[in-house]
């Protein structure tokens, strides 16, 4: 009966190991090749994407560079089945200043384009995008300020060239970026911008983001799959029926 009941016994935890082989593996395929989630620790992107936000990038998007693998080992250059961003796309990419670090932003430049500021009012090949003012926002301070809280906050609607339209913040007249010289987006390069113009280290700062380089992107931020208000943590369950926003739940990201 002893030896009846080991064999039994390893042969469930052989099993048991075999089952947690093959889901471990499962997740590696999807995370490298479908789907990766990613969580929003800046508010660069507000107010479309807020600080505690839990999103899927999807990693087929634009194809896959070594950058697409965990822990991006250099394998080859390039993308494989590479396909560009459209104008308007919110991107995850790799920094190009230190690419250990992921960032998020919106696809304004394409490859061959001028890209302008021009009393905060943005210019692409030398045309203003269209913009209408909206009701300010009203919500966690987007900005930055010293003690945080809510805060009132100027907001546009802003519509590129392809017809993709989205809010943008302005935290402050005259801010540091309402201003620049123009940016010629080199070939096979993009210019990314946050939506929340003020407070935002995008590839306006040549010298912290500047282009990104097609190989550095990861992937299409697709989708909101759990949403927790500023400053709380995640695991803490017990504070979910308050903490959690939960009208952002599946939303799709745009």
């Amino acid at each position: 009966m002893s030896v009846t009941s080991g064999t039994k016994s390893e042969s469930g935890l052989g099993e048991t190991i075999r089952v947690v082989i093959h889901a471990l593996l499962i997740a590696l395929v999807i995370r490298t090749f479908l789907f990766q989630p990613f969580n929003i620790p800046s508010g660069s992107m507000k107010a479309t994407l807020l600080v505690g936000d839990y999103l899927f990038v999807s990693k087929y998007s634009y194809g896959y560079s070594h950058y697409s693998i965990p822990f991006s080992p250099p394998l080859f250059s390039g993308r494989i089945w590479g396909s560009d961003p459209n104008r308007g796309d919110i991107v995850v990419f790799r920094l190009p200043k230190d690419d250990s670090t992921d960032y998020i932003k919106r696809v304004i430049g394409l490859p061959g384009d001028r890209i302008q500021m021009k009393d905060g009012l943005l210019y692409i090949n030398d045309t203003p995008v269209e913009r209408q003012r909206m009701s300010e926002y009203v919500g966690e301070d987007p900005c930055g300020s010293e003690g945080g809280g809510i805060s009132r906050v100027k907001r546009w609607k802003e519509t590129l060239p392809n017809g993709v339209s989205y809010e943008t913040l302005d935290c402050a007249d005259n801010g540091y970026m309402d201003n620049t010289n123009v940016y010629n987006v080199p070939p096979g390069h993009f210019f990314m911008m946050g939506d929340n113009r003020d407070n935002s280290t995008d590839s306006r700062f040549l010298g912290q983001v500047g282009y990104v380089p097609s190989e550095n992107l990861i992937g299409r931020a697709q989708m909101i799959f759990f949403s927790i208000a500023e400053g709380e943590h995640a695991w803490m369950f017990w504070r979910w029926p308050w903490a959690v926003r939960w009208n952002r739940f599946f939303k799709i990201v745009r």
